[in-house]
């Protein structure tokens, strides 16, 4: 949680953390800032004080909706640095401008943001030479950032619980669109002048419910028959659904212009389902309820993963344990952390034992099983939230429903 940001840079014996990078968005920026939509810019932390946001004298009415201190480029002199320094110096050395406005004249400095990775190069060598009196650190693995996303507070929670709830009525939205197609003489689904319904006109039709609800879409897989058989296939745009074609909708915006996300994931079969499918669909099902079940508060969280590879072993479906590159059968971890990333830690997965979950972990749930050779994938995945109490409960309250029925 934020409230740890100081322990956190103790632990890591940095006298200060600042976040920069290019005018893209950066989850850094976002967490630091308090979801103010800032571009470009400075946060400089201080040990033990608060963050202060160093902008563009254009963005200053919005650095001050984060609640923290903040001051322009110019009023800390940018601006007369490019005169004197040249363009090529100035924005280096301002750098140390930015720190000795924090307070901070020497020491380690962790950094952190999003940039173009050629950028960063140069700036890091640039910032060695022309100001040695810091040192200026990165880090990789359990980064200072990611230990902090492992828990959320009240106000984390309050918004990714309002996109989850914007998100699944949007998936409510899209059922309803389909459903009111109809089928056709060949099987495929269309509308009422006959024109097939595809892949692309319902993603459409999601991304323009997202809007309505200040979300964007994150890449939306909406992979039908094959497709759906692929994890990670999005499904192609030309594809026309078909009666009783199992869909894998695995679908994870996030607030309009970045921010916190919700991830959940339905298979539906349009107007019913064949025997092969539903066999896996309830595999899967019990899979998820066994997953849920064998949680506890405080236990490893690879322990719900060997619990859903036991069981779907105990079947006969191939896992990650029982081959090396898995293709069919259950062929990835069971869950994530999501937050301002749509994986974050902790994770879900026989590899890691040392995840353990704790209050105030965002995760997902969601075993699958895929088939290319049979043209078939099932997954069902909810988010979840740690409370107080140790509960695990979901906030992804869309009906798990196999078939969705037409209703022309």
């Amino acid at each position: 949680m934020k409230k740890e940001l100081d322990h956190l840079m103790e632990k890591r014996d940095l006298d200060a953390i600042i976040v920069a990078g290019g005018e893209g968005y950066s989850d850094v920026r976002d967490y630091m800032s308090n979801g103010a939509h800032i571009t470009g810019g400075f946060i400089v932390k201080k040990r033990g004080e608060m963050p202060c946001l160093v902008v563009n004298g254009m963005e200053i009415e919005e650095a001050r909706k984060s609640g923290c201190p903040c001051v322009t480029y110019g009023e800390i002199g940018y601006y007369d640095m490019v005169k004197q320094y040249g363009v090529q110096d100035a924005p280096v050395l301002f750098w140390g401008r930015v720190l000795a406005h924090a307070g901070v004249h020497t020491g380690r400095v962790g950094v952190y943001g999003m940039d173009e990775i050629n950028r960063s190069f140069d700036m890091y060598e640039k910032l060695r030479q022309l100001l040695p009196a810091y040192a200026f650190v990165g880090e990789s693995g359990q980064t200072l950032f990611a230990e902090a996303y492992l828990t959320k507070d009240s106000e984390e929670l309050a918004r990714i619980t309002s996109v989850a709830q914007r998100t699944n009525a949007v998936v409510e939205q899209v059922w309803q669109f389909i459903s009111g197609h109809r089928a056709g003489p060949d099987g495929r689904v269309v509308d009422d002048s006959g024109t097939p319904l595809t892949v692309g006109d319902v993603k459409r039709f999601a991304r323009r419910a997202l809007l309505d609800a200040d979300l964007e879409d994150t890449a939306m897989i909406f992979a039908p028959g094959v497709q759906g058989a692929y994890p990670h296939s999005r499904g192609e745009a030309q594809t026309v659904l078909r009666l009783g074609e199992a869909i894998v909708f695995d679908f994870f915006p996030r607030e309009a212009g970045g921010g916190y996300c919700h991830d959940m994931t339905r298979t539906w079969c349009i107007g019913h389902a064949s025997a092969e499918v539903q066999q896996l669909y309830d595999e899967v099902m019990t899979a998820f309820d066994i997953a849920v079940e064998t949680y506890r508060p405080g236990i490893a969280c690879s322990q719900l993963q060997i619990a859903v590879l036991d069981y779907f072993e105990s079947i006969g479906h191939p896992t990650q344990r029982t081959s090396a590159n898995p293709t069919e059968g259950y062929v990835h971890s069971l869950g994530h952390g999501i937050g301002l990333n749509i994986h974050e830690n902790p994770r879900v997965h026989h590899l890691y034992p040392e995840d353990v979950f704790q209050v105030g972990n965002v995760v997902t749930i969601e075993p699958g099983l895929y088939y290319p050779d049979r043209g078939v994938g099932v997954r069902v995945e909810d988010t979840f939230v740690i409370q107080e109490n140790g509960e695990l409960v979901s906030i992804t309250s869309f009906r798990k429903d196999l078939v969705l029925p037409l209703k022309g």
